[in-house]
């Protein structure tokens, strides 16, 4: 049973061969470089004669150029961020062949922010701790949004898998603050683009809710400041990017500015 590996960068080259270097169990790595003006090209050809350039603003778009480029009837989407250890590799060729008749697997998520394991918290669009990384062709499709964009799932879902990926998703909290800001941005530029009305309440009952979601029932409590700021991050996600998208409406309805005569 073939297996393809996917993996999508954007000037990575600090991440990509430890990345790259943990695939070899499967049987072809595809590699999607997106906009790279760094080394990661001469990275990637290192490790595998199969990989695509060009330029895409959006996360679905940019996948499926990569799921149309494997050749393998199984996929394993791996970011440059993440890191596949032996357990996992062994277990993933054991499920595939040992369930002929399900579609897809959902990977645990180890998260790391910087060298320290997170493993509580995680959650309010600011981090997963479960994903739907392997699966059969055409079983996962991705929607179009900048941020977080939603999947389609369709088949019969294989047993959970044990051993999970390691995700250094980042550095230290001030990169945890900069995701944020970027996230903020691309999910008010997905508001104006669906032309749907927004308000500021819902969004501010929002924070509350996914706060105590992060901190108290997915208890990020245990994990300090850390725990802490990922749980106010979710909680600021919604308004911050509502109060983004007002500030996108008002410069798009602003009057031109006046020229002195």
């Amino acid at each position: 049973m073939v297996l393809s590996a996917l993996v999508v960068a954007h000037n990575e080259e600090a991440r990509l061969a430890a990345c790259l270097s943990r695939l070899g169990f499967c049987d072809e790595i595809v590699v999607v470089l997106d906009r790279c003006t760094d080394a990661s090209k001469d990275i990637a050809a290192r490790f595998t004669p199969r990989w695509i350039e060009g330029a895409w603003e959006r996360e679905g778009p940019r996948r499926h150029a990569g799921i149309d480029a494997c050749q393998g009837p199984w996929i394993l989407e791996v970011d440059a961020d993440e890191h596949i250890p032996e357990a996992l590799a062994l277990e993933i060729r054991r499920v595939i062949s040992a369930n002929p008749d399900a579609d897809r697997f959902l990977i645990p998520v180890n998260n790391y922010v910087g060298q320290r394991l997170v493993k509580e918290g995680w959650g309010g669009s600011f981090g997963v701790r479960n994903d739907w990384a392997l699966f059969k062709k055409g079983c996962k499709i991705w929607h179009d949004q900048r941020v977080h964009p939603q999947v389609t799932l369709t088949g019969k879902a294989g047993p959970r898998l044990r051993h999970g990926y390691a995700h250094y998703v980042d550095d230290h909290i001030g990169d945890m603050l900069l995701r944020l800001n970027r996230y903020t941005t691309a999910k008010a530029l997905d508001m104006r683009d669906t032309g749907k009305p927004y308000t500021l309440l819902p969004n501010i009952r929002r924070f509350f809710t996914r706060f105590f979601q992060c901190y108290v029932r997915r208890k990020g409590y245990r994990e300090g400041i850390y725990g802490l700021t990922i749980a106010l991050c979710a909680g600021l996600f919604p308004v911050l990017s509502y109060i983004k998208y007002q500030e996108l409406k008002d410069q798009n309805h602003a009057p031109p500015p006046q020229t002195s005569l």
